[in-house]
């Protein structure tokens, strides 16, 4: 193996053109968040490799990223800025100089802040880089600053975290390297073989131990395929499911009623409300038979430690948020939170030393700034929302919208508008920037320092620079700089190297960081956190949950609805606010034959859209060899809807509803049932004839703004 050299020596191993080995951190949107190794020569990016030293991802790469370096060095790659000269959507731009493009940005952005204010601008990102300084919130401190529009940035979880955090606060929960531990794992609408592989590694030891291995999914997932049990409810009727499950865990006198009467709080209330909701009343929503029902109850409750690892896709219907609250409370009913190994996992960010307020400096924010929700901008910069002032301008970066925000016609008409002046940082010319106004070309992983948000295990991971960006591409902080300079931005966190960023951004002092600090983790790559070993972590054996009353809350009186700070700029002006149920229960989908019988006349179909094996969103899915391993755009469609149609296998087919529609190749299978189409997420526009967002509608589901990507009927045909 190549040597590993700490930054101080990238001088010295260029000069001497050696091959040499820095640490790498993953940067993209995944719970794994993998411990990586770049091999580097001459400035330039070889190749890259798992870290084999790191106890989960274990020196493993997915077919994403294991490949890399061709990302970096793609023939597509955007390397100078450039200016639109061609009608928005056509791709036709010309090279202009940094100087040029970042002029241009500030004189624009001043002159809709003298005739409409400062809220006339927003800003547009999300997690297309997980970075601590390039990510997610490494813009917000410059827009809250400037009194951009805040913009909330719900795509993925934020309904989870508001369920999760009323019912047990901010904990890690279960460790998901415990899971070794455990002998009875439930994997809850998550398809862990493409989008969590290297917690799939761990379950699949524990199964080898002797574990068995649940997976409930809407459809026959890669994961459900290798599972002991596939338990396959309709789409959006989870918390059926989970209420029969509670309803069922106390019907059979299965309840840990030491640990409940001790460490929870509302059972008698939410036993009186999962009274009338049986296994049989659950069956006749579900589709599960109801001894399939209470056989698991009985099987979750008694096979000590079980674990349950939810899914974010369990939030992606009208009721996800009161399903997520129902999941959760579980292992409380059941004691599992006694155990090593037991419990349930939803994001281990909770526990990491992580300083948002810093990051986004939300003291920055004027009184009453707006909020507009990233789920809806296509309803913003059409005016069908109405806003005063209207959206002018837009900065998109570590975003692609028209791929992943529903309702993406309209996405298209608002940024065709002449008069919004779109500013895009990006890699590639992707859909959403091929309607930019001006282009900056952003540096990829290897060649920019920062440290990568993992919101699924319990580590710290470093990212070293140590690659030369080519052509003229440079970080998104170093962007944000440049224009808060030209924008007279005084305060010092403006001037910070990204070196001092992440000496500010990080809790180096909080007790998860004891014995490590910037340096350390130059030197080793990774750490992980003092939070408990994966042997004896039990974070709520004797309760300690870091709720208000130290308990699980089975009930919570007076909650209002809310969106997690770090998803809306640490902004905590207008928030939701709309009151809540105490008691978690079960909300059907928006879009069904139950809730609406007329629209599902016209669109019988319920559509599911997970994520996609060899893209990861819409990132990759420019490349070839990407596009070659997860084939053309397809519909998976059930033999009986498929012959009711007159569609056979390989046909070309439209996927159409009042939104919009998208075309694919039909793949008739008996993976899903009937009355439930798939088709998966982050194909390109361009590319393609529509995309699977198409037909998604923006409306949020019961909490935390949460996006209904698996709340919508279609109707299915043979294409032209």
């Amino acid at each position: 193996m190549n040597e590993i050299v700490k930054p101080d020596s990238l001088i010295m191993a260029e000069a001497q053109s050696l091959t040499e080995t820095f640490f790498g951190g993953c940067p993209h949107d995944c719970p794994d968040t993998c411990s990586m190794l770049f091999d580097v020569k001459d400035g330039q990016l070889q190749g890259v490799r798992g870290n084999p030293d790191h106890p989960m991802t274990r020196g493993g790469l997915c077919v994403k990223l294991k490949d890399y370096e061709k990302r970096h060095y793609h023939p597509d790659r955007l390397l100078y800025p450039m200016k639109r000269v061609g009608p928005k959507g056509s791709k036709q731009f010309e090279r202009i100089t940094w100087g040029e493009a970042l002029d241009t940005i500030v004189s624009r952005w001043k002159a809709i802040i003298d005739q409409y204010g400062p809220q006339a601008i927003a800003p547009y990102s999300y997690l297309g880089n997980q970075g601590l300084v390039h990510g997610l919130n490494g813009g917000d401190a410059f827009f809250n600053r400037m009194g951009a529009t805040v913009t909330e940035r719900t795509f993925c979880g934020e309904g989870s975290c508001t369920a999760w955090l009323l019912t047990v606060g901010p904990t890690a929960g279960l460790d998901p390297d415990s899971y070794i531990h455990s002998k009875y794992i439930v994997i809850w609408a998550c398809n862990s073989v493409s989008t969590n592989l290297h917690h799939w590694a761990i379950v699949k030891d524990a199964q080898k131990k002797g574990a068995k291995v649940v997976v409930i999914d809407a459809y026959a997932s890669r994961t459900a395929k290798a599972a002991d049990w596939h338990i396959a409810p309709k789409p959006g009727t989870d918390g059926a499911l989970a209420m029969a499950l509670i309803n069922s865990i106390i019907a059979q006198g299965l309840v840990d009623q030491d640990y409940v009467d001790n460490h929870t709080v509302g059972f008698e209330e939410l036993k009186e409300r999962a009274a009338p909701r049986t296994p049989e009343w659950a069956s006749e929503i579900t589709g599960v038979p109801a001894d399939d029902i209470r056989t698991l109850a009985r099987e979750l409750a008694t096979a000590q430690p079980a674990a349950i690892r939810m899914g974010v896709a369990l939030e992606r219907h009208y009721g996800g948020g009161q399903t997520i609250r129902a999941v959760t409370c579980i292992p409380a009913l059941t004691g599992a939170w006694r155990h090593v190994g037991g419990g349930v996992t939803q994001f281990g960010v909770w526990e990491h030393p992580y300083k948002f307020d810093v990051m986004c400096r939300p003291d920055l924010i004027p009184e009453g700034t707006r909020v507009v929700s990233n789920l809806q901008i296509g309803r913003a910069l059409t005016g069908e929302m109405q806003l005063d002032p209207p959206i002018m301008s837009m900065m998109c970066w570590n975003s692609n919208p028209v791929t992943q925000a529903p309702e993406t016609d309209k996405i298209v008409e608002g940024l065709m508008r002449e008069d919004l002046f779109m500013v895009s940082a990006e890699h590639f010319i992707s859909d959403t920037a091929s309607y930019a106004d001006i282009l900056l070309p952003a540096t990829m992983g290897a060649e920019m320092e920062d440290m990568i948000l993992s919101w699924g295990h319990l580590y710290l991971t470093y990212n070293t620079k140590c690659a030369e960006a080519p052509g003229e591409a440079i970080p998104n902080n170093e962007i944000f700089r440049q224009l808060a300079a030209r924008l007279g931005f005084e305060e010092e966190n403006f001037k910070w190297t990204d070196s001092e960023c992440l000496e500010h951004y990080v809790d180096w002092n909080a007790p998860a960081c004891e014995g490590i600090d910037l340096q350390y983790m130059r030197e080793h790559g990774f750490a992980r956190l003092k939070v408990g070993t994966p042997d004896d972590r039990a974070p709520h054996r004797e309760g300690n949950f870091p709720t208000p009353t130290g308990k699980c809350m089975l009930k919570v009186e007076g909650a209002t609805n809310f969106v997690a700070p770090p998803f809306r700029q640490m902004y905590e002006g207008f928030q939701p606010g709309e009151a809540l149920d105490p008691l978690p229960d079960y909300l059907g989908p928006r879009e069904s034959h139950t809730n609406d019988p007329e629209l599902a006349k016209r669109f019988p179909l319920n559509i599911v859209s997970p994520k996609s094996h060899y893209f990861l969103n819409s990132c990759y899915a420019n490349m070839e060899d990407k596009q070659k391993g997860q084939g053309e755009q397809f519909v998976m469609i059930n033999q009986a809807d498929a012959d009711a149609r007159g569609i056979r296998d390989g046909d070309r087919v439209q996927v159409a509803n009042d939104r919009g529609a998208f075309k694919g190749v039909a793949r008739i299978t008996d993976d899903v049932k009937a009355g439930i189409v798939v088709a998966t997420l982050g194909y390109w526009r361009q590319l393609n004839e529509g995309t699977v967002n198409s037909i998604s509608s923006g409306a949020f589901t019961d909490m935390g703004h949460a996006p209904s990507f698996s709340d919508n009927l279609v109707e299915v045909a043979r294409a032209n």
